[in-house]
């Protein structure tokens, strides 16, 4: 049994693109907005900030009033568009209720979508012709690569249907040639349909959901779940009962979750890349 560390990874990619940009000279901004003052989008933002200050990225957070009105908030999002400085945009969810969050941040130019959120970017992973992928997309697949597995031809099981993990993860599996199940709340045999994963990724946010039983000898499993219990974080994987059946597997903390702040450094630096390198 091999521990999918993307800890590790997470600063192997942090140094590959600060040394890119040292050699490169290049100068670049990552905006993010924030609306309101949510404790946990607070940590999430500050994560963000402290990797871009790390990697030489001008990390810049808009935060704006718990009050601010959609007309503000997108006149916000078409300034930032405009601004050639700004190579990526990020509209930190959640935002209040009342905001219509897919419109706003569908209004972010998808040459600056960092999340991967806007239909363009959507609909480039639907037809397989884009790089950028929703961050816990990009960084599963980045996981994967690192350690050589495979999924062509594989039977990939994605345990969550969800817009932000589920459905794009599942795009991409297909995209490499992986034979895709989908199963939610509503599957029937729940641990009959896992056990057929070459590779099983579960991202529901239910503790202990994945036990033994629903993992075959040998698979990949990828826990993507967060859930917090009296302080402490778990996956929706029963890690200790699993470990001994699996060939590889990602621990929570310290698994999937530093990987999607190491996916926006990562796809900020591509996009710069393509305006002023590649062309």
């Amino acid at each position: 049994m091999t521990i999918l560390d993307g800890k590790k990874l997470k600063q192997e990619i942090l140094d590959e693109v600060k040394s890119k940009i040292e050699k490169n000279n290049a100068k670049m901004k990552l905006a993010i907005i924030q609306v309101g003052n949510n404790e946990a989008s607070n940590i999430y933002v500050g994560q963000k900030l402290k990797a871009c200050e790390y990697v030489g990225i001008e990390g810049n957070l808009y935060k704006l009033d718990e009050n601010v009105s959609q007309e503000e908030l997108l006149t916000l999002i078409d300034k930032l568009n405009k601004d050639d400085e700004v190579y990526g945009i990020i509209l930190q969810s959640p935002i209040r209720h009342d905001l219509d969050f897919d419109y706003c941040s569908n209004k972010i130019l998808a040459s600056k979508d960092i999340d991967g959120f806007t239909r363009d970017s959507v609909y480039g992973n639907y037809i397989n012709d884009t790089d950028i992928l929703p961050c816990t997309v990009k960084g599963i697949i980045t996981l994967l690569d690192k350690y050589e597995i495979n999924l062509d031809g594989t039977n990939v099981v994605i345990v969550g249907r969800g817009n932000i993990v589920g459905k794009p993860l599942m795009l991409a599996m297909l995209n490499k040639n992986a034979t895709v199940t989908v199963a939610h709340s509503h599957t029937k045999n729940l641990v009959d349909v896992c056990k057929t994963a070459d590779v099983l990724i579960s991202a529901v946010g239910k503790k202990g959901l994945i036990t033994a039983d629903h993992v075959k000898d040998g698979a990949v499993v990828i826990d993507v779940g967060i859930t917090r219990v009296d302080g402490k974080i778990y996956g929706d994987v029963d890690f200790d009962n699993v470990k001994d059946k699996v060939s590889y597997i990602t621990p929570v903390p310290g698994g999937v979750g530093p990987l999607t702040v190491a996916s926006i450094i990562l796809q900020l630096y591509e996009m710069y890349e393509r305006r002023n390198i590649n062309g």
